[in-house]
């Protein structure tokens, strides 16, 4: 994948070995059989425990499987807090668009214009108190003397996370769940992207595609995984070879570390830009792609499937006026009052930004046992429940960052179902369907930093496996992992 390419150019001694310091600890194994038959009981006993005994549940006193599950080799194959529930997951257990529809509260289908510009004014408020204090402060200390670094980052992080539910906001214009004013709608969006460097319809397209392809191994858009078995002619170099190379170079636990942390930073800081021009970790079929020119900048293998067809190319220029406008003021405001002013009010949050977008995306989608598919074995609804909710909640004491990023986080597997329901009726919506298809509903209780660490040491690369397509980490000891 062009995206993982990126580390090629990139020294694994590069300043990112901090972050070894706030690795969380590794779990325990569990001990793996070499072929599998994955069970999963409709009451959802202990899936860790199911697949410990590989398949056999030995407990007098446990539910026995309803259904015979899916039949995989374990090898290399790490647990996440899922503890293997989505590799348990068969075609079967799939249902039709329509029975999940059901299940959910009609009214959750309706977004509130009042009460989605509640919101919005929240976010507004929120982020231009915190630009103010950023204001107040440039006279007493100066961005772009050394020694102001700390404060100016701390505000970044600050500013930047509060920031990130004008994002959400934007993002959900696009999915037309803000308002049925589409004209409202579509201004409202067309502006909070703009001023976040993001084209807004370019991104409404290429988003809807990644909803329809989620988890797609050829045509899913961001996050799609480098595919092992991939011809060499295609990669530019091997992922799974690199990291062999830093273990070896540094040792299994200093070298993970490096792998992680420059996972951490190619993705985090690296990974918004290089999507939006050159389409990285968006689906290989497509070609490379640019968000800002609505043709494919290598050739397709799949022309039909063209990233921006027909009239979407016009829209693509549309978006491209609002990113140069406000990128053209904060060219001009840097050359008026110096880079490290506009940096520090502007660029330093907007980072933070696209760092928690990146964030979100990546762990919604992806885990050491979240398993990939091709067309064969893909369809909307099973990409839809490979999504993962995780506990944002948790982040703080108060759930605040949750509350100002509009719980996208923790109710995202209704939202990849229906991406018209409004953030604010998604809790409903999450309610009806954990309860209503509980085997099938993917919910990891890791702590998100925890999580964050695991898939930055353990998602490199996969290989297919059945119909599945697996994270392989048969190279990393498990206890590193």
């Amino acid at each position: 994948m062009i995206f993982h390419r990126l580390a090629a150019l990139i020294l694994a001694t590069t300043a990112v070995s901090y972050v070894a310091g706030f690795a969380p600890a590794s779990r325990s194994s569990i001990a793996r059989n070499d072929l599998t038959r994955v069970h999963i009981a409709t009451g959802m006993p202990n899936v860790g425990n199911i697949l410990t005994n590989g398949g056999n549940n030995d407990n007098e006193g446990e539910r026995k499987p309803e259904r015979s599950g899916a039949m995989i080799d374990l090898d290399g194959i790490k647990f996440s807090g899922l503890k293997g529930k989505a590799l348990s997951l068969t075609a079967a257990d799939f249902p039709d668009s329509a029975t999940v529809r059901r299940v959910i509260p009609a009214d959750c289908f309706e977004p509130e214009t009042a009460k989605s510009l509640g919101y919005l004014s929240v976010s507004v408020i929120g982020t231009a108190l915190c630009t103010s204090v950023g204001v107040q402060a440039l006279p007493v200390l100066d961005p772009a003397q050394l020694w102001t670094l700390p404060f100016w980052l701390a505000y970044s992080s600050v500013t930047g996370t509060v920031a990130m539910g004008l994002w959400v906001l934007a993002h959900e214009c696009g999915h037309g769940a803000f308002s049925k004013d589409k004209k409202l709608q579509d201004a409202v969006g067309y502006v909070l992207h703009s001023i976040m460097l993001t084209p807004y319809f370019s991104w409404q397209r290429s988003h809807a595609v990644h909803h329809r392809y989620t988890n797609h191994m050829e045509l899913g858009e961001t996050h799609v995984p480098e595919n092992m078995d991939a011809p060499d002619n295609e990669k530019l170099y091997d992922s799974i070879e690199l990291r062999k190379t830093i273990l070896n170079q540094f040792g299994d636990e200093t070298g993970i570390k490096y792998w992680g942390g420059l996972q951490a930073f190619l993705h985090l800081i690296v990974g918004w830009p290089a999507y939006l021009l050159i389409g990285a970790t968006g689906g290989p079929d497509r070609g490379m792609t640019n968000h800002f020119y609505p043709y494919p900048l290598s050739e397709p293998k799949q022309p039909k499937k063209e990233l921006f067809p027909g009239n979407w190319k016009e829209k693509v220029y549309q978006s491209d006026i609002g990113c140069a406008t406000v990128a053209a003021g904060a060219l001009a405001w840097a050359a008026c009052n110096g880079p490290a002013e506009m940096m520090a009010l502007y660029g330093g949050p907007l980072i933070v930004v696209n760092a928690w977008l990146v964030l979100y995306t990546w762990l919604q989608h992806t885990d050491v046992d979240v398993p990939h598919f091709t067309d064969e074995n893909h369809n909307y609804v099973k990409g839809a429940f490979h999504t993962i909710d995780r506990p944002y909640d948790k982040l703080d004491p108060w759930g605040l960052i949750d509350f100002l990023h509009h719980k996208i986080g923790s109710t995202h597997v209704a939202h990849h179902f229906d991406s018209t329901i409004p953030h604010y009726k998604a809790q409903a919506a999450t309610d009806a369907i954990k309860e209503n298809f509980p085997e099938i509903y993917l919910y990891d209780p890791t702590p998100i930093p925890e999580a964050l660490w695991r898939v930055c040491k353990g998602c490199a690369a996969v290989e297919k496996r059945g119909d599945y397509y697996i994270w392989n980490n048969k190279d990393v000891k498990e206890e590193l992992l």
